[in-house]
């Protein structure tokens, strides 16, 4: 096996939800932060909470929203990599000479 290659366990991580409940747990990272815990989350208190999910969707959308404005369809991809095909065969010389000739230059 590997030596050292597993993260640093700490026995007392302090949690801290956004209710303001903290307690202590064993875990890789010395503080965490969580949104939701068993004293406020709806499942263990049988309250119907609204949870901030439109604001989510919405800093999805916004994250994705410039990588949309660069989508190139499969074909117009086909037709500018042809074209650039093309484009690479019109510059290259028609015969051995006219390649020569340019190198001498």
């Amino acid at each position: 096996m590997k030596a050292n290659i597993h993260p640093k366990w700490f026995k007392e991580a302090k949690v801290t939800c956004a209710c303001g409940n903290t307690f202590v747990v064993g875990a890789t990272l010395p503080e965490i932060n969580v949104e939701v815990c068993s004293v406020c989350h709806p499942f263990y208190t049988g309250q119907m909470k609204y949870l901030d999910a439109a604001g989510r969707v919405e800093a999805f959308k916004t994250k994705l929203s410039h990588v949309a404005k660069n989508v190139v369809s499969k074909t117009e991809k086909r037709r500018i990599k042809k074209e650039k095909k093309i484009k690479e065969e019109m510059s290259r010389p028609e015969n051995l000479e006219v390649l020569r000739a340019k190198k001498v230059k």
